[in-house]
C-alpha cells in the first residue's frame, strides 16, 4: 500500500512535468519571435503592420479558440486535446519555418495559435484534476512559473537562433520538441473529462472570434487607413456587435461556451481582469523593448535576448515561491504588489534615452521579473481555486483567453500609439516619442490592475483545511 501511494504521489509530479513541457513550448512562441522581427522584416520585406500580425495573429487565434479548446478538453478528454494540440502546433511550426513571405508566415502563425488553444486550457485542467486542493496552488505556481519563464526566455532563445542560424530555426526547433511532448503525454498523463458536458456552442465561438478579430484588426490597421476611415470604423462596429452578440448568446444558451455563472465569484472575476490587464500592459512592452534595444541601442539579437535574463532568473526563483505563499495566505496582496511593481517598471522604461546600456536597463528588468511572478502565479491559483474541478477546463480556458486577448490587443494598442508618433520617414526621435507614450499608457493599465486586485480578490482565497474548493456561489 505504501509503495502504491508513493508511486501515485510521484506520478502527479511527472504529470505536471509533462504538461509544463508542452506549456513551455506554446508560451515560448509568444515572445521568441520578438527579437527576430528585424531579421524577418529584412528577409521577407514586410512593414510594421505585418510584423504586428506575425505576433498578434498567434495571440489572437490563441485567444479566440481558447474557450472551445477548454470545452472540447472537458468533453472528450483533456489528454486527447492536449496531444491533438501539440500535433497541430508542431506541424504549424514547420510551416512557419518554411515560410517565404509575410502572408505565409502570418497564416502559419494563426495555425500555431489554433494548436496552442487546444493545448493550453488542457494543461491547467489536467493539473486541477490531478492535484488535491491543498497542493494545487504549489502545482499552479510551477505551471505559472514555467509559463512566465517561457515568455521571459523567449527573446534570448530567439536571439541565439537568429544570430547563429536564422530566424527560421526559432520555429524548426519546435518539431522535435513536439514529438517528445506527444510521447511524454501518453506515458505520463491519465485521461480525464467532464461527464456533465452537453454540446458545443458554435454560435458563441463564431461571435467571439469575429468580435476579437475585428477589434484587433481595427487597432493594428488604424494608422494605415486612418482612424476615421470606413474600413476602421466598420471594424470597430463589427467588434462591438460581435462581442455584444456573444454575451447575449451566452446568457441564453442551454450549454454556453462561456458559463457566465463562473463570474458570480468575485475572486474569479478579479483574477481574470488582472490577467487581462497584465497582458495588455506587458505583451506590447516585450514587442517594443526588443525593437528599442536593437534599432535604437544597437544591440544584436543575442544581446537583446540576453538582456532579458534578469527577468528570466527572477521568474524561475520567485514564481514557485509566490504559488506556495498564495496557498497559505491568499493571492490578493501578492497580485496587488506585483501590478504596482510592473507600473513602476514601465514608468522607468518610459524615461530611457538613446544611449543607454544594459546596466541602466537592469533596474527595470528586475522590477519586471518580480512583478510578473507576483502577479501571474497567484492569479492562476486564485482563479483555479474558485472554479469546481469538473469545470476546470473551461475555467482555465477563460483565464488564458483573457491573457491572450490582453496580449493581442496590447500589442495592437501600443503599436497604434507608436505609429501615431512616427514621422515619415521614421526617425529615432519619433520612435522614442512613441515609445515613451506607449509605456506610460501601459503603466496606467498596470496601476488599474493593482486597484482591481485589491478590490476584487478575496482577502484569504485559500482552500479550507478539509481541502475542499470554495464554490462560486459561496464566494460571491
Amino acid at each position: 500500500m505504501r509503495a502504491r501511494l508513493v508511486t501515485e504521489e510521484n506520478k502527479k509530479w511527472w504529470t505536471l512535468a509533462a504538461v509544463s513541457f508542452g506549456l513551455f513550448m506554446i508560451m515560448l512562441d509568444n515572445t521568441v519571435v520578438n527579437v527576430a522581427l528585424p531579421a524577418i522584416q529584412r528577409d521577407l520585406g514586410v512593414g510594421l503592420s505585418e510584423l504586428e500580425w506575425i505576433v498578434s495573429g498567434y495571440a489572437l487565434t490563441f485567444a479566440a479558440l481558447m474557450l472551445v479548446g477548454g470545452k472540447l478538453a472537458d468533453a472528450y478528454g483533456r489528454r486527447l486535446l492536449f496531444v491533438i494540440g501539440i500535433a497541430v502546433f508542431t506541424l504549424a511550426s514547420l510551416a512557419c519555418g518554411l515560410a517565404t513571405s509575410g502572408d505565409m508566415l502570418i497564416a502559419a502563425r494563426i495555425a500555431q495559435g489554433a494548436g496552442a488553444a487546444m493545448m493550453n486550457p488542457a494543461t491547467l485542467s489536467i493539473i486541477a484534476a490531478t492535484f488535491p486542493a491543498r497542493q494545487r496552488g504549489t502545482a499552479i505556481g510551477i505551471w505559472a512559473g514555467v509559463s512566465a519563464l517561457a515568455l521571459a526566455i523567449g527573446p534570448l532563445v530567439g536571439g541565439l537562433l537568429t544570430d547563429h542560424a536564422s530566424w527560421h530555426w526559432i520555429f524548426f526547433v519546435n518539431v522535435p520538441v513536439g514529438i517528445l511532448g506527444i510521447a511524454a503525454s501518453f506515458l505520463l498523463i491519465d485521461e480525464s473529462h467532464d461527464p456533465t458536458h452537453e454540446r458545443l456552442d458554435l454560435p458563441g465561438l463564431a461571435t467571439s472570434a469575429i468580435g476579437l478579430f475585428a477589434l484587433t484588426y481595427g487597432l493594428i490597421e488604424a494608422n494605415t487607413y486612418g482612424w476615421g476611415s470606413p474600413r476602421i470604423v466598420g471594424a470597430f462596429a463589427i467588434a462591438a456587435a460581435g462581442l455584444l452578440a456573444f454575451l447575449f448568446l451566452e446568457r441564453h444558451q442551454r450549454a454556453p461556451m462561456l458559463d457566465l455563472t463562473l463570474f458570480r465569484n468575485r475572486t474569479y472575476v478579479g483574477a481574470n481582469l488582472v490577467v487581462l490587464l497584465v497582458a495588455l500592459a506587458m505583451f506590447g512592452v516585450f514587442f517594443f523593448v526588443s525593437l528599442y534595444m536593437q534599432n535604437v541601442l544597437g544591440f544584436t539579437a543575442v544581446q537583446a535576448g540576453a538582456a532579458f535574463l534578469p527577468m528570466t532568473i527572477l521568474v524561475i526563483v520567485v514564481a514557485p515561491i509566490a504559488g506556495r505563499v498564495s496557498d497559505r495566505f491568499g493571492s490578493r496582496g501578492l497580485m496587488t504588489a506585483g501590478m504596482a511593481l510592473l507600473s513602476v517598471q514601465l514608468v522607468y522604461f518610459s524615461q530611457l534615452g538613446t544611449d543607454e546600456t544594459f546596466w541602466t536597463l537592469l533596474p527595470g528588468l528586475v522590477l519586471g521579473g518580480v512583478g510578473l511572478s507576483l502577479t501571474m502565479t497567484p492569479s492562476a491559483a486564485a482563479a483555479t481555486r474558485a472554479v469546481p474541478v469538473e469545470k476546470a477546463g473551461v475555467g482555465a480556458a477563460v483565464l488564458n483567453a483573457f491573457r491572450q486577448v490582453g496580449g493581442s490587443v496590447g500589442i495592437a494598442l501600443m503599436g497604434a500609439i507608436m505609429a501615431a508618433q512616427l514621422s515619415e520617414p521614421p526617425s529615432i526621435a519619433s520612435f522614442m516619442r512613441g515609445f515613451e507614450h506607449a509605456l506610460l499608457v501601459a503603466a496606467g493599465i498596470a496601476i488599474a490592475g493593482a486597484i482591481v486586485a485589491g478590490a476584487l480578490i478575496r482577502p484569504h482565497d485559500t482552500t479550507r483545511e478539509t481541502g475542499e474548493q470554495v464554490q462560486p456561489a459561496e464566494a460571491a
